[in-house]
């Protein structure tokens, strides 16, 4: 992508309701390993940038809003690197 996107709660929970082509309102605040991996792999596609996490990261996304911040603080590390 260009410019220097963010990711919003609203792009995690359609990148996780994409896997299953559900709708987004069937979407739990919790996110299990497979949605993780699949929301890993969609961010990388969409956002251009290889995620890498530690096991900190993958903890405090276990969640909707965990994963938003998370996602967000690794785009814009990678970004700045």
């Amino acid at each position: 992508m260009t410019g220097n996107p963010t990711v919003e709660r609203k792009d995690v929970v359609a990148m996780v309701a994409s896997l299953g082509d559900r709708p987004v309102d069937e979407v739990s605040e919790r996110i299990d390993s497979i949605q993780l991996a699949w929301l890993v792999h969609q961010v990388e596609q969409r956002y251009g940038v290889e995620v890498e996490l530690d096991d900190g990261q993958f903890a405090r996304m276990s969640t909707v809003d965990g994963a938003v911040e998370v996602l967000r603080e690794t785009i814009r590390a990678v970004r700045n690197a």
